[in-house]
């Protein structure tokens, strides 16, 4: 007979964590009382029992003078509420996993958002999730049910949703569960809350199970999870569920069996099966060895599994299920030295840890993220290395040659030749941005990574501008930056492309420099008027056919309208002033007055402001005739019209005789 056992068999965080608290206190001479058993294991309840723990099922059942323990399940809200109100000393030992999904039930509601939470309805660890909701929720037992439940109320697909999962939820239902709502729900969001113990011992059961002849499934018959590693184990070969090791059937020779646990099994049990079988087997087969070895005590440089459960500002303190106290400096948290712990990690947030020192007066382990995130990390430089990969990080500091950017916990170089596209720009400005890059060297003896952003920016840069140019027509439309200004014209970045407007194309008045119109930096609206894609280039235009000035002209100011115009130009024949904006015309000399005059500069300077009348328009040729002299002859006119017109008495008959003509003689000399 052979014997293999999973790896993550027996106790998950949580139980570990709920089990240790009761212990915690025992140790410290407390009386404790859990509301209900502590696990859904009945072996553990009685040795628990055996040591003074009382188990009460409800809040005021606790004796005086005891502790009340909240269990890994969680509680439903008006149950902490009363426990509080009665005033009952008490440790909350609610799975940190736990506490996610009454966050979440409790946001749902907010946002509007119908909760479905997947599980089993009766189960505490659900009871106490959806007391927290806030709106709407439902309790969905899985796929299949789903399914049922869609059919009978078709208006869940236009609902917004949020969905999450029991902690010991079958991962494989779950998965069914995702694809049905995605495929149905037009608005749903989806939150991974199944406990990562959970799903990783799913998983190796599975695989036990499909190379095994046998399984044996170690727990409590009423927990949750422990049923369904049975289930699943039970898909691929005959399978047991036990919960002591005198239930072990007898197994005939010269078979395979699979060993694993649910999440409340004591390791003690586990131990005593694996014994058991050993003895029966008559033979040496190191389970006790393999099983010290993962109860071990922790020792320093040893890995392990922690929740974080409090943040301040120079440390995080993390529950890694022991007695000691575990805490990360905030110099051990990330190789970013200017980040702040809250924007590391979160309470709740599970990671692996190394142990930095312990310190068994105070009763305290130092740990370290960095360094376990560190070691992960240079294999993955590694890799990116040899597959070319793209990387994304952050640059955290400028130092002297180049630049460093923080990928993960690893601090890769990238020398100033390497930073940006073209030599010579700033490398200050790269700071506390996000890059792209690529690893070019890795010496791990000497701790040090060096990386490439610019090969990434020309990558880049080339494959947008081959897709621009498989696009770009003429006369599309583009919103630009200035990137830099010629007398001749200004450079426009229209993403990763530059084209040019000519200065003659940024404005319908006359400009000397581009910076009359536009500056550096500058976003611009452009088309493109014509292209070039032998040689690259792109001629753009800027202004636009509807601002231009003899479009206004031709609709708003027609051949015989009256304006008033100033006085922007003296020729030898005339005067040019300006009509509107842009467009200029032309006061010939003998349309200044209404008399002869030798020059114009006899009438008019430089800035006056006259009135005149259009008397002519040429499109074409655009040129405009103006008048004085036409207005100043209606205006005459009208007077001797008005003064045709007047009556008779009113016309005035003068009896002087002009001075310059002689005076009749009144006699007549013979």
């Amino acid at each position: 007979m052979q014997v293999e056992v999973a790896k993550s068999a027996g106790f998950c965080f949580g139980v570990d964590r709920a089990v240790g608290t009761v212990c915690r206190l025992l140790e410290e001479g407390k009386k404790a009382a859990t509301l209900g058993p502590i696990a859904h294991n009945p072996v553990l309840t009685e040795d628990l029992r055996a040591r003074g723990v009382v188990v009460v099922n409800a809040p005021g059942e606790t004796p005086e003078g005891y502790v009340l323990i909240i269990r890994s399940h969680g509680v439903p809200l008006e149950t902490e509420e009363e426990i509080k109100r009665r005033g009952i000393p008490y440790v909350d030992a609610t799975c940190p996993s736990v506490k996610k999904i009454h966050e979440l039930a409790a946001e749902a509601g907010r946002q509007g958002r119908l909760f479905i939470l997947f599980g089993d309805k009766d189960h505490p660890e659900v009871r106490g999730a959806v007391s927290h909701c806030t709106g709407e929720f439902l309790v969905c037992k899985g796929s299949g049910e789903l399914s049922a439940l869609l059919k009978s109320r078709p208006d869940l697909s236009k609902v917004p949703i949020a969905a999450a999962a029991q902690t010991t939820f079958h991962t494989g239902d779950w998965q069914n569960c995702l694809g049905i709502l995605k495929k149905v729900c037009t608005n749903a969001v989806f939150f991974a809350t199944i406990c990562n113990a959970t799903a990783k011992r799913q998983k190796e059961a599975k695989t036990l199970a499909q190379k095994c002849h046998r399984m044996v499934v170690i727990g409590g018959r009423d927990s949750s999870n422990t049923a369904k590693l049975r289930d699943i184990c039970a898909e691929y070969c005959e399978t047991y569920l036990v919960e002591r090791a005198d239930e072990l059937p007898a197994f005939p020779a010269g078979v395979r069996i699979g060993i694993t646990a649910g999440a409340s099994t004591p390791a003690s049990i586990i131990k005593e099966v694996l014994v058991t079988m050993a003895e029966v087997n008559n033979n040496e087969q190191n389970f006790e060895e393999m099983l010290e070895e993962s109860l071990k005590s922790l020792n320093t440089d040893e890995k392990v599994h922690g929740v974080v459960v409090g943040i301040s500002p120079t440390e995080v303190f993390v529950d890694v299920g022991r007695k000691q106290a575990g805490f990360i400096p905030a110099n051990e948290l990330s190789n970013d030295p200017g980040v702040k712990p809250e924007d590391v990690v979160k309470v709740g947030d599970e990671m692996d840890l190394l142990i930095m020192k312990t310190n068994d007066q105070e009763g305290t382990i130092m740990l370290s993220k960095r360094r376990v995130d560190a070691m992960k990390g240079w294999d993955e430089i590694q890799e990116a290395q040899e597959s070319g990969e793209i990387l994304e990080g952050k640059v955290i500091e400028v130092v002297k040659g180049g630049v460093i950017v923080l990928k993960g916990a690893m601090r890769v170089f990238v020398p100033a030749s390497q930073a940006t596209a073209s030599r010579g720009e700033d490398l200050n400005a790269l700071l506390n941005t996000d890059v792209r890059f690529r690893i070019i060297e890795v010496n791990r003896q000497r701790r040090r990574a060096v990386g490439s952003i610019r090969s990434v920016l020309r990558e880049e840069r080339k494959a947008a501008q081959e897709k621009f140019w498989e696009t770009i027509e003429e006369g599309q439309t583009f919103t630009g930056t200035v990137k830099s200004l010629t007398n001749f014209g200004a450079f426009v970045d229209l993403g990763g492309v530059d084209g040019m407007i000519h200065i003659s194309e940024l404005s319908w008045n006359r400009v000397k420099h581009p910076s009359e119109v536009v500056k550096e930096g500058d976003t611009v609206d452009v088309y493109v008027k014509s292209l070039d894609r032998e040689n690259g280039k792109i001629s753009l235009g800027y202004k636009r056919p509807e601002d231009n000035p003899w479009v206004k002209l031709e609709r708003e100011y027609p051949v015989g309208t009256v304006v008033d115009a100033k006085v922007v130009g003296m020729t030898a024949f005339g005067a040019f002033a300006n009509v509107i904006p842009g467009i200029d015309g032309l006061i010939h000399i003998s349309q200044i007055a209404d008399h002869r005059i030798e020059k114009p500069q006899d009438v008019l300077k430089v800035g006056d402001q006259v009135r005149v009348k259009i008397t002519e328009i040429d499109f074409d040729k655009h040129r405009v005739s103006l008048s004085i002299r036409a207005l100043l002859e209606e205006e005459q006119a009208a007077a001797d019209e008005a003064a045709a017109q007047a009556p008779a008495d009113e016309i005035v008959y003068s009896t002087e005789v002009p001075e310059d003509e002689p005076q009749e003689a009144e006699g007549t000399e013979e």
